[in-house]
């Protein structure tokens, strides 16, 4: 797979995936969906690999008792909840980002199907705080090789295992990439 493909530029839909010397708290070994990419605007996107061990209630008091799981979606608006789900039109004002997958909509209605138990917790994933990117700055980390780009797909996003994606993402890309996903977290200690 090449790294500057046009096929694999960053857009809405597409993941990516941090190189292994990338040493950020929110960034290193992460797998982010991008949510939305505009050259003139910026990029919004979820980090799909950091889960939050508390559940979506012990955070969000106002949400019913559930056992929806919690992620770290990136440092901007960490205050602020975000979501992605499989329910389409069942959630007014959703945006589909690839087949069958949503991004955002009307929180009461969510919030009133939850109550009532008709979604469960492998069709939402919710995540406190986003990653964002100012116009050009996320073009600027590409030429830099902090990020490769490659599709997704929605069994990527609701994976079961999210803790181990950024390295099946890698292994899934071949011998190039699977050489990343053995990479020591820190080299110096090795």
């Amino acid at each position: 797979m090449n790294m500057e493909s046009k096929h694999n530029k960053p857009s809405s839909g597409k993941l990516l995936i941090s190189e292994p010397a990338l040493r950020d708290f929110y960034f290193g070994r992460s797998v982010v969906l991008l949510v939305e990419h505009t050259v003139g605007e910026g990029t919004i996107g979820l980090i799909l690999n950091k889960p939050i061990h508390l559940k979506l209630n012990q955070v969000v008091k106002e949400f019913p008792d559930n056992e929806f799981p919690l992620f770290l979606g990136g440092p901007v608006h960490p205050e602020r909840l975000f979501y992605l789900h499989t329910l389409g039109d069942k959630v007014p004002g959703s945006i589909e980002i690839i087949p069958n997958l949503y991004w955002g909509g009307d929180i009461n209605k969510l919030m009133e199907l939850i109550s009532l138990k008709l979604v469960k917790p492998d069709e939402v994933r919710f995540f406190i705080g986003y990653s964002g990117w100012e116009p050009k700055q996320l073009e600027r980390e590409m030429v830099e090789k902090s990020w490769v780009v490659t599709q997704c797909s929605l069994g990527t996003v609701m994976a079961r295992h999210p803790e181990k994606l950024w390295s099946n993402m890698l292994k899934e890309m071949g011998n190039d990439y699977a050489i990343w996903a053995n990479f020591p977290s820190d080299p110096i200690l090795n």
